[in-house]
């Protein structure tokens, strides 16, 4: 039986980690007092602290680099599938006519 993994907004994570930041208890205590698996709150600490304002970016949504990256994908299998639709093209043009 498989466990539904459990997801948590971006404002909920920036709200912990700010708890953490303004109180006295520890993140292990903070983790047990919201019901939290053991080092997650270390993990969204390094996530923000790499992707500063575009960490947590939300559900469906992507970081700006790695949207870039999706679209520039997007776009060179479209220019193959131009530039082989053209090569197919010059192959039947170029026979020798009958």
């Amino acid at each position: 039986m498989s466990r539904k993994r459990k997801t948590y907004s971006g404002e909920f994570k920036r709200e912990t980690l700010r708890l953490v930041e303004t109180s006295d208890l520890s993140i292990a205590q903070i983790e047990r007092d919201l019901g939290l698996p053991k080092g997650i709150v270390h993990h969204w600490k390094r996530q923000l602290a790499e992707d500063g304002e575009e960490a947590f970016p939300g559900k469906g949504q992507l970081k700006s680099e790695d949207e870039l990256i999706r679209q520039l994908k997007r776009e060179n299998e479209i220019l193959r599938q131009e530039r082989d639709i053209l090569k197919k093209a010059v192959a039947i043009f170029s026979r020798p006519s009958t």
